[in-house]
């Protein structure tokens, strides 16, 4: 009978083993492979021509001394500086308002959630029809109050918030987290709150803010490492802006639009220097990792675990 059900419990563990084993083999090649192989080449002089050469820490030398490497982190630190408080905050109180009870709340809903899934690319070059110095519709906007024309892409003073804004537009999916875990909260709560005299107010942050933190510890992080992975919705300005100003494609006014994914981008494929674009990730994987774990340590402070 032991042996029986030993038997059961193998077999049991190789069906197990063998249902895993496709994602165990491209886990191991698309993921594992390229992560040792990139640690590799951010030590070594190597790129899509020649095979690479050792040279230790002088990629790393080389980044630290490179000017242009701490304008681009900085683009990058100021973007997400800026835009994760406010995609926290405009998704929270949308989710909010859209958790009332009114008409049509569904239609509402929909309509927030739409921008998220637009094709980035698309939705990019709609807002630099948006943001056009002559004939965009917020220029045109801001004329009826008698406000003069701002170049929102090509003055340096506005383009980081012009991607912050641009940024904005896709807060949909958070949204929708939020929404989901607002409605979790236990609505005993609320009208324990209200009969003690509680505004709504208060008890958005004595009910809602503890009942959801942990769902906003997790949306915090999710927003911080994507603000440092922010690419496409740049690269489409600059590109599209080098094309209409007939310059040069690189980081936009001043390198103002340079940000750090953009500059690793450009090392990689533009310079042909991989080792440079590897060390240049793993920096970004270390800034990322310590911010991760700030946040995970100092979140025990204001996120109910319960």
């Amino acid at each position: 009978m032991k042996r029986e059900k030993h038997r059961s419990l193998n077999n049991d563990g190789v069906s197990g083993l063998l249902f895993v084993l496709p994602w165990i083999i491209g886990f191991l090649l698309f993921s594992l492979y390229p992560i040792v192989m990139s640690a590799y080449y951010s030590f070594t002089d190597f790129s899509a021509i020649k095979d690479p050469q050792w040279v230790g820490l002088k990629n790393y030398v080389s980044l630290f001394s490179d000017p242009v490497f701490y304008k681009s982190l900085w683009n990058t630190i100021f973007f997400v500086a800026v835009s994760v408080p406010a995609t926290i905050m405009l998704a929270l109180v949308t989710a909010m308002l859209l958790n009332l009870k009114i008409k049509c709340r569904g239609f509402f809903r929909s309509i927030f959630f739409l921008p998220s899934i637009l094709p980035l690319v698309a939705s990019t070059m709609v807002w630099i029809w948006i943001l056009d110095p002559m004939n965009g519709f917020l220029n045109r906007f801001l004329r009826i109050f008698g406000i003069p024309t701002i170049n929102w892409l090509g003055n340096p003073a506005f383009t980081r918030w012009s991607v912050v804004l641009i940024a904005l537009w896709g807060v949909g999916t958070t949204m929708v987290i939020f929404l989901a875990a607002i409605q979790d909260v236990p609505g005993e709560l609320y009208e324990a709150a209200e009969m003690d005299g509680a505004g709504r107010i208060r008890r958005f942050f004595s009910i809602t803010i503890p009942g959801i933190s942990h769902v906003l510890l997790y949306q915090v992080i999710l927003a911080v490492i994507n603000g440092f992975q922010y690419f496409t919705q740049v690269y489409v300005v600059i590109t599209a802006q080098a094309g209409n100003l007939m310059q040069n494609a690189y980081g936009g006014p001043q390198d103002s639009l340079l940000m750090y994914p953009l500059y690793l981008y450009y090392n990689a494929f533009s310079f042909l220097k991989m080792g440079r674009a590897s060390a240049m990730a793993w920096i970004l994987f270390v800034i990322v990792g310590l911010l991760t774990l700030l946040l995970t340590k100092t979140s025990k402070k204001w996120v109910d675990i319960q």
